[in-house]
């Protein structure tokens, strides 16, 4: 059992801790360490390697708190989950990141590696396929940065549109007009518009025609110059429809295609446009795809959680699908020779 301590100013130190000390149990618990708050210096207690991988993420937090951050439970456990990687300064250098500020003056920034790499490819090329499961700021970034883009003037408007596919119900017939039944399907875009934008500023831009929220099969015969295009839930798109967006892109513009390759919508035998464009598109210049996985998950611990179980089972399950596909392929083989 080895010791150390570590001086750390007590206003950044009460941060760090967080409410009820919720944040340091937490380290404490993954990292099989004690963690003694004494005025200005932290004891630490436990294993020597534990205890220096605890410093550097301590230390991280510390230079997040000195930034004015508010130290959270989810900065303390995406520090955990790549704390191998401390010594890389992951946290500290994604802080740099800033992109925005929401209406209420909260700052948008990327909160994971999977994150920054993800706007860094949206600022860097014309096309970024951002691909992963809910809760990793796919949508809500590309907004923020389009949104940054237009306040810049360096495009003209803004699109946002999504395939309008029911996500495995059927809603019947819908009252009121076009606009009133395809509003619930583009929900999600116009959620993220209002609390980066707000509804005013929003509303305004709308009526001039700057920003446009529109389904997909909107896009067809249209070519769309100096503009910031965003095609989310991709997922649900044919393979027809993606070739059809795609070939929209004009002179001046950025697209941003988002997707859940695990929440298809679509009718049984369908092919995903997504899963087609990742593979024909993979080796295009000036395209880039970012694979986001359960560690970029920012919202409530539980869902990474059910991130990462479902991908777990669905790991499992394609095994033993392909065990099964050998299996029939060698009694196949078997039956062939015993026939012949």
């Amino acid at each position: 059992m080895a010791e150390m301590e570590l001086e750390i100013p007590s206003v950044d130190l009460q941060n760090i801790f967080g409410e009820f000390d919720r944040n340091v149990k937490l380290l404490e618990e993954q990292m099989h360490v004690d963690l003694i708050p004494r005025g200005d210096l932290v004891k630490m207690s436990g294993e020597e390697r534990n205890l220096s991988l605890a410093r550097d993420i301590l230390m991280q937090l510390k230079e997040l708190s000195e930034r004015g951050n508010v130290i959270t439970e989810q900065d303390v456990r995406y520090a955990l989950s790549i704390r191998e990687k401390m010594q890389e300064k992951p946290l500290t250098e994604m802080d740099t990141q800033m992109i925005c500020h929401t209406i209420s003056g909260k700052p948008v920034k990327p909160k994971t590696l999977g994150q920054k790499k993800y706007v860094d490819s949206i600022r860097d090329k014309m096309i970024t396929f951002g691909v992963g499961p809910a809760g990793t700021g796919k949508t809500y970034l590309a907004m923020a940065m389009a949104i940054t883009a237009f306040q810049r003037e360096d495009v003209e408007r803004i699109i946002l549109t999504r395939p309008a596919i029911e996500a495995g119900e059927k809603l019947g017939f819908l009252p009121g007009d076009l606009q009133s039944k395809i509003d619930p399907y583009l929900r999600p875009l116009y959620d993220a518009l209002y609390q980066i934008m707000g509804a005013d500023n929003f509303q305004r831009n709308m009526e001039k025609g700057r920003i446009e929220v529109a389904p997909l099969a909107y896009m067809r015969g249209r070519t769309l110059d100096n503009a910031f295009i965003i095609l989310d839930e991709a997922q649900n798109t044919t393979t027809a429809q993606m070739k059809m967006f795609l070939t929209r892109i004009g002179f001046g513009s950025k697209a941003v295609i988002t997707g859940d390759a695990t929440q298809k919508d679509l009718a049984p035998g369908t092919v995903s446009g997504l899963d087609v464009a990742l593979k024909v598109l993979s080796s295009v210049d000036d395209i880039a795809i970012c694979q986001l996985h359960g560690v970029d998950v920012v919202r409530h611990p539980l869902v990474q959680k059910i991130v990462n179980a479902y991908e777990d089972y669905e790991k499992k399950q394609n095994k033993k699908d392909q065990q099964r596909k050998t299996q029939n392929r060698g009694r196949r083989q078997t039956q062939r020779r015993d026939f012949t």
